[in-house]
């Protein structure tokens, strides 16, 4: 059964810069901290780089065709930091702000509004060289880059999102490893998410100069559960949820820094970077949450992986996410549970009165995706997961949640950070060595969703 939405719901998809545009070496833009760790042997399924891409820095007028084919309403996109800024300092890139410029005006010429993110993760490798996110003065940086970002686009573009999944660039970038610049730290990591609160919030300084900006942020979630009723793993359970959820939702929603934070982490930080004032900076109020999920969290208490507490990276809690062998997982092996999403909603609603509207800025599922004898791309198993994900965004809804738009993620299949291109998320396959584009079977059928909401809020 299909539960209908809110009226007015905004249907949209979702890309990142490094992900999908390629050119990485044209019109000025300078490497990025994902240019050097996807060219480090190691780093990235079979090395894979974003050199290429999806091409869509040339075929960037194809895609939005594909949006106006889709029926979207809105287009969340990023911005690449060094190809507006290259090095991350001096004025803007002539030529990287028009690349942005004609695309915003295409979307709109085509009725899409543009929902534009400043921060997917594309760090200047020149800022990363004098510290990166570690370093103060790399948030005080991205407020300047803002500046240039909205001189240029700030007339036709309204919606604004400062950061996407700051979770992902400080723990998963400064703790495990796993993503760009592959550092694995402790102080260097809580600094990290701590100074990305921060740019967030002198982002939204710069904006809130526009009385016509619609400022957001997009922080990655989960719902959290501890895998048993034990002593142990409830308590783990809370540390998965104040390193998950809790270093950037409180902050940002309620102005403090969470007390449990400051406990857990007391043997590998003195929190010398926190300013107390800050905090009002980066709890400024917003116009919207974005919200990124795909799966839900069960957690395990564990063996820690350093015995020395005060050598333990940000993300060595003791904690592991259990997947039930039995449950349906997704391609890169995440459990498929689409009332997760209700939940986490709900329990962003409980947790912060002062909540703004939100809206789901990626959701989707990577599936091994592959062109059939007629030509074809048929998904069944992605056309079930938007369903059941947009029926428990409704749910969320009927509960009081006010949730007000989707974005699918992802447009296109692309680059999936150090997974490289073995994963595929979207509407649309693309075939890497010809860059052809082919709507797949949830492309018709997300197109058809859209146009069923709108009949039915008409009638």
């Amino acid at each position: 059964m299909t539960y209908p939405l809110p009226d007015r719901f905004i249907f949209g998809a979702a890309t990142a810069s490094y992900q999908i545009e390629g050119a990485v070496a044209a019109d000025g833009r300078t490497p990025s901290i994902w240019d050097t760790f996807s060219h480090t042997a190691g780093r990235t399924f079979h090395g894979d780089t974003g050199d290429i891409a999806c091409d869509h820095y040339h075929r960037w007028r194809e895609d939005v065709a594909l949006l106006d084919q889709l029926g979207v309403d809105a287009y969340r996109f990023s911005l690449a930091w060094p190809r507006i800024q290259p090095d991350g300092s001096g004025d803007g890139n002539a030529a990287g702000l028009d690349f942005y410029d004609q695309l915003v005006d295409e979307l709109l010429d085509r009725g899409i509004a543009p929902f534009v993110t400043l921060y997917h993760w594309d760090l200047p490798q020149a800022i990363e060289d004098a510290g990166g996110w570690r370093t103060r003065s790399t948030a005080e940086r991205f407020a300047q880059y803002t500046q240039i970002a909205h001189d240029r686009l700030g007339d036709r573009v309204k919606d604004w999102i400062t950061l996407n999944e700051p979770w992902c660039s400080s723990m998963l970038g400064y703790s495990t490893g796993r993503h760009a610049p592959g550092a694995c730290e402790g102080d260097g990591a809580l600094a990290a998410a701590y100074h990305l609160a921060l740019g967030h919030g002198l982002a939204t300084q710069v904006l809130r100069a526009d009385p016509t900006a619609r400022v957001g942020v997009t922080l990655n979630l989960q719902p959290v559960q501890p895998a048993s009723d034990s002593p142990q793993d409830v308590h783990a359970a809370d540390l998965a949820l104040m390193n998950s959820n809790l270093l950037f939702t409180d902050p940002i929603l309620a102005g403090r820094y969470p007390t449990l934070a400051r406990e857990t982490y007391s043997a590998i930080s003195d929190f010398s970077w926190l300013r107390e004032e800050d905090l009002a900076v980066i709890s400024a109020p917003l116009d919207f949450l974005g919200v990124n999920n795909y799966f839900p969290s069960r957690v395990a208490a564990v063996e820690y992986d350093e015995a020395d507490p005060a050598r333990r990276t940000a993300t060595d809690l003791g904690t592991h996410d259990v997947i039930d062998p039995r449950g349906e997982t997704t391609q890169m092996g995440w459990p498929v549970e689409a009332d997760g999403l209700r939940r986490l909603l709900v329990w962003l609603r409980d947790s912060y009165p002062t909540l703004p509207p939100v809206y789901i800025t990626e959701n989707g599922r990577a599936c091994d995706d592959v062109i059939a004898p007629d030509g074809s791309v048929d998904d069944p198993d992605r056309v079930r997961y938007l369903q059941e994900h947009l029926d428990a965004v409704a749910a969320a809804s009927r509960e009081g949640v006010d949730v007000r738009g989707y974005f699918c993620w992802s447009l296109l299949d692309n680059f999936e950070w150090a997974e490289g291109y073995q994963m595929r998320f979207g509407l649309v396959y693309v075939d890497y060595p010809t860059q052809r584009r082919i709507p797949k079977t949830s492309f018709g059928w997300y197109r058809d969703r859209i146009l069923a909401e709108r009949a039915a809020s008409v009638a």
